[in-house]
């Protein structure tokens, strides 16, 4: 291995020239990789301490990289997959966990790891499905997908095996597929997460503590996140799918299934592999797109709004991309507007739906 000395203005611009060959090539973006395993027995071209560049190396290394991509594609396009950094490195995202092992107890590790990240200003963080050193069973490979597909951003990746999930039974096939869907049709909540996270630096996987910070029970969580400001996740970390987590003060609603649990409470579940506790935060609106085949389409085209106990005289606003929509409570009616009257989308809660455009009413049971 061979270190670039980024404090080098004549290296930056050499590394640079090597990364815009590959550009020319057709290369979207890159992984930078490493970048923690830098020596003290060196000298730096502007004279910096050794010790205190352990950690500032890898902010200058991802900087070089992401402002190459920024030069070629664009503010909105640039984009790195970043495993080490420090202070001021969210600047230039996202980033991933590195290499955790194929066990429920590292899995849990990563997840704790994370929301430290996000709590130190890094909006986007994920991991390596399965685990990356070793070889995941095919139970913790279902579990660990539930986990990574309600991420900011999902990545099947391991070290000494395939994580091809066919490889590992049918059954994981459908599990990934499932997630797989789930996610996508979210698309329109989490770009809007996302969207925070770099407007705002609000993460989009959330420790509990930062979502409520006056409730004491969160205070403490590391095996349960928000994802967005109104869906938690609560990874399942055993095969047998006993799962233990808390829910905050109201009535949640989960999301897989309709059922209510209301809080404060810690709830304990079995879970089979198609499912993970995930639950919709009273009062909020969970735009769902129409499509559940790829991420990148007109989100609010065909949008369905779903509301979830909203109390009297709630006013709720929801962002899909440029388009926004309002949903009021009047009694037992919902009435919600949207900005774009030419748009088509749907307006469900209580288990009915109505559809159309412009402006839409719902009586609820």
């Amino acid at each position: 291995m061979a270190l670039v000395d980024f404090t080098s203005p004549a290296a930056r611009d050499w590394y640079a020239g090597k990364l815009e060959a590959l550009l020319a090539q057709g290369v979207d973006c890159f992984k930078t990789d490493f970048g923690e395993r830098v020596p003290v027995d060196v000298a730096y071209a502007d004279g910096a301490d050794p010790e205190r560049m352990h950690n500032y190396y890898t902010y200058l290394y991802n900087r070089t990289v992401f402002d190459v991509l920024r030069k070629h594609r664009g503010e909105g396009e640039a984009v790195v997959f970043a495993r080490s950094a420090t202070t001021g490195s969210q600047k230039y995202p996202v980033h991933w966990g590195g290499d955790c092992e194929a066990t429920y107890e590292s899995m849990a590790e990563s997840l704790r790891g994370g929301l430290s990240l996000g709590l130190s200003g890094f909006g986007y963080w994920s991991h390596d499905i399965g685990g990356f050193e070793g070889t995941p069973t095919p139970a913790l490979f279902k579990r660990w997908l539930a986990f990574g597909l309600l991420s900011s951003h999902s990545r099947l990746h391991g070290s000494s095996s395939y994580r091809v999930p066919w490889l590992f039974d049918e059954e994981s096939v459908d599990v990934l597929r499932q997630f797989t869907r789930l996610k996508l049709s979210l698309m329109p909540y989490l770009y809007e997460a996302a969207r925070t996270a770099s407007a705002e630096g609000v993460p989009v996987m959330r420790a509990m503590v930062l979502e409520f910070p006056d409730d004491p029970g969160c205070a403490h969580l590391e095996r349960q996140y928000m994802l967005g400001s109104d869906l938690l996740v609560a990874p399942v970390f055993s095969d047998d799918g006993d799962v233990s987590y808390y829910v905050p003060e109201g009535t949640w609603t989960h999301y897989l299934t309709g059922r209510t649990v209301t809080g404060p409470r810690w709830v304990r579940e079995r879970h089979g592999f198609d499912s993970v506790p995930l639950l919709v935060r009273p009062g909020a609106v969970i735009p769902v797109g129409a499509v559940a085949d790829r991420p990148d389409y007109d989100h609010a085209d065909g949008v369905t709004l779903r509301a979830y106990d909203l109390g009297r005289g709630a006013r709720v606003t929801v962002s899909v991309g440029e388009v926004s929509f309002t949903v009021v409570r009047e009694g037992d009616t919902l009435r919600a507007s949207c900005s774009d009257p030419s748009l088509s989308w749907s307006l469900a809660a209580g288990g009915r739906t109505r559809s159309g455009s412009g402006f839409l009413t719902l009586e609820l049971g």
